[in-house]
């Protein structure tokens, strides 16, 4: 049998799931799309990380020919503050560490595909391990990413943020 050099371990994405997250970022909308809201979480396995995203109150689409893709990346920054211009401009541009072009961007990632205003997606990466993400901000932007476009795949503006902050367990004592 011929192993591939890019084999990677087997897990158990259940058993993942169900395990506390290494990190989480919590979402929250522009002044534009305040009723966005929704969270990130972050887990570390063997395979990569497992990126857990659920999101409400996405802006929705009226036609069923338009349905709703928004850009999803994680960006250089640590704050989720801005400008009126650009509510999130703290936030930078895409975490690209190694300097690769558009998408091969380490913060690149899967868009959310917006499904009457709701969003969830679970996938596995190597691109990063957990604590190289910690600090930094999670975006939504209001366009999918073209995956073309230098340097941030045409996404347009970015409607929603969040710091990935580490997950802090809390021991419950016992009497």
């Amino acid at each position: 049998m011929n192993k591939s050099s890019c084999a990677v371990p087997r897990i158990d994405l259940i058993s993942v799931l169900r395990s506390r997250p290494q990190a989480v970022a919590r979402l929250s909308g522009s002044e534009s799309c305040p009723d966005i809201s929704g969270t990130v979480r972050f887990y570390q396995t063997r395979s990569g990380v497992v990126v857990r995203a659920e999101v409400r109150g996405l802006p929705c689409s009226e036609s069923p020919c338009e349905a709703r893709i928004f850009g999803f990346h994680i960006h250089e920054g640590q704050a989720c503050t801005g400008n009126t211009d650009d509510p999130f401009a703290d936030a930078m541009g895409h975490y690209n560490p190694c300097g690769c072009e558009h998408p091969q961007h380490t913060g690149d990632m899967p868009p959310l595909f917006g499904n009457r205003g709701y969003a969830l997606s679970v996938f596995l990466t190597d691109r990063f391990c957990v604590n190289d993400v910690i600090g930094r901000t999670v975006i939504i932007h209001d366009c999918p990413d073209n995956f073309t476009t230098q340097p941030s795949g045409g996404s347009g503006r970015k409607i929603a943020c969040g710091g990935v902050r580490r997950k802090q367990f809390h021991s419950i004592s016992r009497c």
